[in-house]
């Protein structure tokens, strides 16, 4: 039961993390129906902004952590505006290719200014924290769960208790509609961009402690928060937060009870496995 307990704790670590970034994913799914292939890599630039932030600006952990979040919520702003927002009428096809368009543009970005090489994050918070049971975790890890969950509050109580949260979700409902009624959508698109580039970020930065950084690290990223919010329900954003953890256990059990070989293959055959049941998510719209 111990070894269970450990791995129960390690796959809330990173269901965490698929978490904060398959919601800004599904944010933006669900209230512009783009699928923003850029999104890993907009979480890759928010780690090399925090391990600037710390290494260069020699700023502590938290500031770094903010300015990651503001740098990428602007840049999140400028994607938007300058290559989703021209797109908007066009077929579907065409904001696809363009976010695979940002997506190598980041990437290249990346390994010019900082190099194809593995980087760490420096963190204050290294010590190994003994727990009931025997089970240990670093505080690094315990902050990641800490954290996420208060950003994910956050989120859910800015959705729903907030007027600009509800105009968001009423763009999400019906874009034409919340036009009629006076909403700005393209506005709404913004701040949505902004909000899922800086969750992101965040993501980013409290993972980089525990995982390198490199040019290339939002490819696997993206893979599996699209795994999510698939499985989650498209544009979901409960589902983006259950399909995460999910994922995540069945990615932490699968490598310790049969092979850390199949340990992704495990994953997605239960996404396989659940999707067969419900084609459209767990929690799609209007279901």
């Amino acid at each position: 039961m111990h070894l269970f307990f450990q791995e129960l704790l390690n796959g809330l670590v990173v269901g965490s993390l698929y978490a904060l970034v398959a919601l800004g994913l599904a944010l933006v799914y669900g209230t512009m129906q783009v699928p923003n292939f850029a999104h890993g890599h907009l979480y890759m630039l928010g780690a090399y902004v925090a391990f600037f932030g710390v290494t260069v600006a020699h700023l502590t952990y938290w500031p770094a952590m903010l300015l990651a979040i503001v740098v990428l919520a602007a840049v999140g702003v400028l994607v938007e505006r300058l290559v989703f927002r021209p797109l908007r009428d066009a077929p579907e096809v065409n904001a696809i290719i363009a976010a695979v368009g940002v997506l190598f543009f980041l990437q290249t970005l990346a390994q010019v200014l900082f190099k194809p090489e593995f980087r760490e994050l420096p963190t204050p918070y290294d010590v190994v924290v003994h727990l009931p049971g025997d089970l240990v975790l670093t505080e690094q890890r315990i902050i990641v769960i800490a954290a996420a969950a208060a950003l994910m509050v956050a989120l859910l109580l800015f959705l729903k208790r907030t007027t600009l949260g509800a105009t968001i979700e009423a763009v999400a409902q019906n874009r034409q509609g919340a036009a009629l009624v006076g909403i700005d959508a393209d506005r709404v698109s913004t701040i949505v961009f902004a909000i899922s580039a800086g969750m992101a970020a965040a993501a980013a930065t409290l993972i980089a402690s525990i995982n390198l950084i490199y040019p290339a690290m939002g490819f696997t990223v993206i893979l599996k928060a699209f795994a999510i919010i698939v499985l989650g329900g498209m544009g979901s954003i409960p589902g983006a937060i259950a399909g995460a953890f999910i994922l995540a256990f069945a990615e932490s059990f699968g490598a310790t009870y049969i092979s850390t070989s199949y340990q992704d293959v495990i994953a997605f055959a239960v996404l396989v496995l659940i999707l067969a049941v419900r084609p459209t998510g767990l929690f799609a719209k209007g279901t």
